[in-house]
């Protein structure tokens, strides 16, 4: 087993005894002990009471957080025309048709979201195989198949997160860096979490929210109480 180092070690110390905190109590300790030599993201993980396999308990929706992510998103927009033109006045850092679509396939994928015009599915849906696993594929549900590709890159990089629950039932993303101001994290963290509330499928039953953890990039995770972080 590998030695944890000073930083590590002090973190843990004074993560420990640390269990079902308020947000701001656990934005705190992160803050305080996120010492790596870059700006960390701090991220959320929410454990949910859903078995995604089924349909009817699936979760995933968009949101866009208050405060920004603080991260700059690469956005990729297939669109042709007036449409395309549309797409890199509001900023897209890439716009295309088949050339996109044969620059992905041969594996060069250099954007963090992925836009689509709905005349365009047909293309983007070859690169289902490439796209998916990423979750980058365009889908209606979270806005990214539009006709009103500015609308979608404005907020693609304005702060807007996707969400998607994984096959453990677990939900995750960056609501923020550790430099922010605490109560902008924990304003993000709040409205993630509240995103995730409202996107509760029909199938699920029990406990819906079954946990959330808060970490720094290279810290230790602490977990919140449910409570305080769905506090509307």
């Amino acid at each position: 087993m590998a030695k944890l180092g000073k930083r590590s070690r002090a973190a843990r110390e004074a993560f420990a005894g640390k269990e079902n905190v308020s947000v701001e109590e656990a934005i705190d300790l992160i803050k305080g002990n996120a010492n790596a030599k870059f700006d960390e993201t701090v991220e959320i993980a929410v454990n949910l009471g859903v078995d995604p396999r089924h349909a009817d308990q699936m979760v995933r929706g968009v949101v866009g957080l208050p405060n920004g992510t603080g991260k700059t998103v690469r956005v990729a927009v297939f669109a042709r025309g007036a449409k395309a033109e549309e797409a890199e006045a509001a900023g897209a850092d890439i716009v295309g048709a088949e050339d996109l679509m044969e620059t992905v396939q041969s594996g060069k994928i250099e954007f963090d979201r992925c836009i689509a015009t709905p005349d365009m599915m047909p293309i983007v849906g070859r690169l289902g195989k490439v796209l998916g696993p990423r979750n980058l594929m365009p889908n209606p549900k979270v806005g990214t198949v539009t006709m009103d590709v500015a609308e979608a890159v404005k907020s693609a990089k304005g702060g807007q997160v996707q969400f998607k629950v994984e096959k453990a039932g677990v939900v995750h993303a960056g609501v923020g860096k550790a430099s922010f101001d605490a109560e902008k994290l924990a304003e993000n963290v709040r409205a993630f979490v509240g995103a995730v509330s409202k996107a509760k499928p029909a199938g699920a039953k029990g406990t819906y929210m079954k946990k959330i953890s808060l970490s720094s990039t290279m810290g230790p995770g602490v977990s919140v109480a449910v409570e305080s972080a769905n506090a509307e």
